[in-house]
């Protein structure tokens, strides 16, 4: 019994020493969470799509508009509907604007247009953050696809299609010779088709993202090459002009279309029913998540505007009716109707 209680007084005087080792914890408040909600309250941001009234325009707005308004912000936006003259004197009123925004969330429809009016923002203390379309201009933030490794996705998907076709040809519906999404979507599909020399691009028309250009043009390229394997379209919204051209050639089933897109369930519903072959879509939450998080940085960082260089490339990858999967698309009115 001596034992037992020897080493017990033994053990109670090691826990005492070991607690009186530690330090004690602090009192009082987590400091973080004010920071936080200070240093964001009413901060203004304004998002400045090509149009609002698309698919990924109005997914960004309906995740920008919860998350800003959720840590204290303003959240606006403004709707130049594919004009770039309205898109930019937007740019100039918002710039000129007392209070001025704190950040804008720009979606540019070429690599220049922009530039100086968002120059001017920048020293107006105002950041910059491009979302989609990449500029000839040093933006503080840069989130979007890497659109020469879409490009590669496309062509890829082209490729591993038509593999046994015995044609091998391939038609591309640009959409213009200005948009930076356009030309390096353009870039990515050629590098692919390089290392492919036995596949051959028969027509490369524009449709200025229009579908029914798209439809005139793949109409005009199936007529001359009805024997095509597959055509890669820039942009879903206007592959749905090229989807009517194959229909009314009677070639479903035997044109392998691919496209890029927002990833709406539109999406998932074309591939479903064979309309579109492969789309290579954006994960919409992930790029607005992206978005606001960098938001948020910039505002807390401190630093001033046009200092910073940061890229956040979107995960992307070709689906096809094969793999897709119930959470492969989202639903823009159940996300819109989540906001209310």
């Amino acid at each position: 019994m001596k034992w037992k209680s020897l080493f017990a007084a033994v053990a109670s005087l090691a826990a005492l020493a070991i607690a009186a080792g530690q330090p004690k914890a602090q009192s009082g408040d987590d400091p973080g969470p004010a920071a936080y909600a200070e240093t964001l309250k009413d901060k203004r941001v304004v998002l400045v799509p090509m149009a609002m009234g698309f698919d990924l325009a109005q997914g960004w707005a309906a995740y920008l508009k919860r998350e800003v308004e959720g840590w204290g912000g303003v959240f606006e936006t403004r709707d130049p509907n594919w004009a770039t003259e309205a898109g930019a004197q937007a740019l100039t009123e918002l710039v000129s604007s007392d209070p001025k925004p704190d950040v804008l969330v720009v979606h540019s429809p070429d690599l220049n247009s922009y530039g100086k009016v968002l120059k001017r923002a920048q020293k107006e203390g105002i950041y910059v953050v491009l979302i989609d379309n990449p500029m000839n201009f040093p933006a503080d933030a840069f989130i979007g696809s890497d659109w020469d490794r879409l490009g590669q996705l496309e062509a890829e998907a082209a490729v591993k299609h038509c593999a046994d076709h015995p044609t091998k040809k391939i038609g591309l519906v640009q959409g213009d010779a200005a948009n930076a999404s356009s030309i390096y979507q353009y870039n990515g599909i050629m590098k692919v088709l390089k290392k492919n020399p036995d596949f051959k691009v028969v027509a490369e028309p524009f449709s200025n993202w229009d579908p029914t250009t798209s439809r005139t043009v793949t109409a005009t390229m199936l007529q001359q090459n009805p024997d095509i394997c597959a055509i890669i379209d820039f942009w879903d919204g206007d592959a749905t002009g090229a989807a009517a051209a194959i229909r009314d050639a009677k070639l479903e089933g035997k044109v392998f279309l691919v496209t890029t897109g927002g990833g709406e369930m539109l999406d998932c519903n074309y591939i479903n029913d064979g309309t579109f072959g492969a789309v290579v879509m954006t994960d919409l939450a992930g790029q607005s998540r992206d978005m606001n998080a960098i938001i948020k940085f910039l505002l807390q960082s401190g630093q001033p505007a046009g200092t910073s260089k940061t890229y956040i490339y979107t995960l992307e990858r070709a689906w096809t009716k094969a793999d897709l999967r119930p959470e492969t698309c989202w639903d823009l009115k159940h996300l819109q109707a989540s906001q209310q």
